[in-house]
C-alpha cells in the first residue's frame, strides 16, 4: 500500500520543483554574457588594468574570449598602452558555470548592500566587476566589488553574491594565461614589436572601439574604447645610427641593440669605438673611446659582427654610432 505524502510536504516539494525548474529554464535561456573586471593597485603606473570577458554558449560548452587592456605606464615610448586577446573553450555549459544562482533574480537591494560593506576600511587593491546578462527583454547589470582581503584573506567573510562572482571568474580564468594580478609589481619595458594592439576580428574591434563595452567599467579612470584606439597608435621605435667611420667605415654594419635599462633611464647619445680589423675585413679587437657607460657594452658586442673592406693590411679605425630614443622624456 502506497503511503500518502502530507499536504504541507507535498506543497513544499512542488514549490522547490517549480523553483528549480524556473532556475534551469532561466539558466538555459542565457546564451551569452559579458564581464568587465577593472583591477586597481596602489603601485604603478599603470595603477589600473582592464579585462573584458565575452562569454558565448557553444552547444554544451562555453567559448570565452578575454581582452586585456593596459594603459600607458610612466612613459608612452617605454610602456605604451596594449591590447591582448586570448580564447578558450570550457567543457561546461553557461548554466553549469552559473550554478544554482540565477543572475536575473538576484535582488538589487542585496547587491547594493554588498557594495556598501566596509566603507571605511583601508583598501589598497581590488577589482571592480560588472556583469551584463540578457534577462528576457531586459538587460541586467550586476556589480560586485572584490576587495584585496577577498582575494588574499581566507577569513575575509566575503558576502554571498560577491563570492559567487569570484567563483564564476575563477572558472573563466582557469583555461587562460595568468592575468594581470600575477604580473610583476614594477612595470617592465614593453618592446615595440609586442606593443601593438591584438589582432581582433573586425566586428569585435569595431564594437570595442565604438564604446559598446565602456559601461562595464564605470569605476575606472580610463575607457576601454579609448585605450584600444591608443594601442593602435604605436609609439616610434628607438634606433641606433651609424654616424661615421674614420678613416674606414664598416662595409657591413649591424646596429647595436638598445639596452633596456638605458631606455628606461632615457639615456641616448653617441658612442665611439676603436676597431682593429685584418686584411679579410674581420674585426680583431674593439675598445670604447667615448660614450655613456650604459651603452658601451652593446656597441662592443655589435662591433665584433661588423665587416670591413678586404685586401688592405691590418687597419685601425674609429666608428661612432648614435643612440636615439625618438621619444621626449615627458611623452605620455
Amino acid at each position: 500500500m502506497q503511503k500518502s505524502v502530507p499536504p504541507a510536504i507535498a506543497l513544499g516539494l512542488l514549490s522547490l520543483g517549480l523553483l528549480q525548474a524556473g532556475r534551469a529554464s532561466t539558466q538555459t535561456a542565457i546564451a551569452k554574457f559579458e564581464v568587465g573586471r577593472q583591477y586597481f593597485f596602489d603601485f604603478g603606473p599603470p595603477n589600473d588594468f582592464y579585462e573584458l570577458f565575452l562569454v558565448r554558449s557553444v552547444g554544451d560548452k562555453t567559448a570565452v574570449q578575454k581582452i586585456t587592456l593596459t594603459p600607458v605606464g610612466m612613459n608612452r615610448c617605454i610602456a605604451p598602452p596594449t591590447v591582448e586577446s586570448e580564447d578558450a573553450i570550457l567543457d561546461k555549459s553557461i548554466g553549469e558555470l552559473l550554478g544554482t544562482t540565477n543572475p536575473c533574480t538576484i535582488p538589487e537591494k542585496e547587491l547594493r548592500r554588498e557594495q556598501k560593506r566596509c566603507k571605511k576600511c583601508m583598501v589598497f587593491s581590488g577589482a571592480n566587476v560588472m556583469m551584463q546578462f540578457q534577462c528576457g527583454t531586459q538587460t541586467r547589470l550586476i556589480r560586485a566589488n572584490v576587495l584585496d582581503r577577498d582575494m588574499f584573506d581566507p577569513r575575509s567573510h566575503t558576502p554571498e553574491h560577491t563570492s559567487w562572482t569570484i567563483h564564476l571568474l575563477e572558472q573563466l580564468d582557469a583555461p587562460l594565461k595568468p592575468g594581470v594580478i600575477y604580473r610583476p609589481m614594477f612595470p617592465m619595458l614593453r618592446e615595440p614589436e609586442t606593443s601593438k594592439a591584438a589582432a581582433l576580428d573586425p566586428d569585435g574591434a569595431q564594437e570595442l572601439a565604438s564604446g559598446k563595452y565602456d559601461s562595464l567599467f564605470p569605476s575606472g579612470p580610463d575607457l576601454p574604447s579609448k585605450l584600444y584606439r591608443q594601442a593602435l597608435d604605436r609609439p616610434p621605435s628607438p634606433r641606433v645610427d651609424l654616424v661615421s667611420g674614420s678613416p674606414t667605415a664598416p662595409q657591413e654594419f649591424v646596429p647595436p641593440k638598445y639596452p633596456p635599462l638605458a631606455r628606461l633611464a632615457h639615456i641616448e647619445g653617441p658612442v665611439s669605438v676603436k676597431v682593429q680589423f685584418d686584411e679579410n675585413g674581420v674585426v680583431r679587437n674593439a675598445t670604447i673611446v667615448d660614450g655613456y657607460l650604459q651603452l658601451r657594452t652593446a656597441v662592443v658586442d655589435a662591433a665584433w659582427r661588423w665587416k670591413f673592406p678586404t685586401g688592405e693590411p691590418d687597419r685601425e679605425t674609429v666608428v661612432t654610432v648614435n643612440f636615439v630614443l625618438n621619444c621626449p622624456p615627458t611623452a605620455k
